[in-house]
């Protein structure tokens, strides 16, 4: 597999989480804040948005897992591994990587509101544009980026590159 090309450069997504989190800070000052992960690609992108917001947090994570073809989502959701934490009366805000499809974090959304959290939302690194989806309220956006396939950054090609420092496209 060649080198990827460089799409977002470490510094940009840098710049971008710095300024995601002053606003997650200013947002959610005095509230009871739990940032939870969709992994495994949301991780990095948790981990270093974390660092911006100047508050205490708490985390935890959710793995899930979608069923269909390789070029079609099903929208069938599987939950892997569910939240530890409790919800109910709680600031939730969801993290995640990449929003392509929208199906799983629509359904994650949902299944979560039943919980009754106080307020839940959505951060994203990155959202693909030109794709259908669901309306989703993401309250902080990172970048929005091509229909194309993307890796590193958490994100991955069978299971590979997720610890590249920028988000690249394979041209092969």
């Amino acid at each position: 597999m060649n080198t990827p090309r460089e799409l977002i450069s470490a510094q940009e997504i840098e710049s971008k989480l710095a300024e995601m989190g002053k606003a997650i800070t200013d947002d959610y000052r005095g509230k009871d804040l739990l940032m939870v992960g969709i992994l495994k690609g949301a991780f990095i992108v948790m981990a270093d948005l974390a660092r911006h917001v100047d508050l205490p947090v708490e985390f935890d994570f959710m793995a899930v897992s979608s069923y269909g073809s390789a070029t079609k989502t099903s929208g069938v959701v599987r939950i892997i591994k569910d939240l530890d934490q409790e919800v109910a009366g709680r600031h939730i805000l969801i993290v995640e990587d990449i929003i392509d499809s929208g199906l799983t974090i629509h359904y994650l959304m949902k299944n979560l509101s039943v919980r009754q959290p106080a307020s839940i939302e959505l951060a994203a690194l990155l959202i693909k544009d030109g794709i259908e989806r669901p309306p989703l309220p993401v309250r902080y956006e990172g970048f929005h980026i091509p229909p194309e396939f993307v890796i590193g950054y958490g994100l991955d090609y069978a299971e590979k590159y997720r610890n590249l420092p920028y988000i690249g496209v394979m041209d092969d």
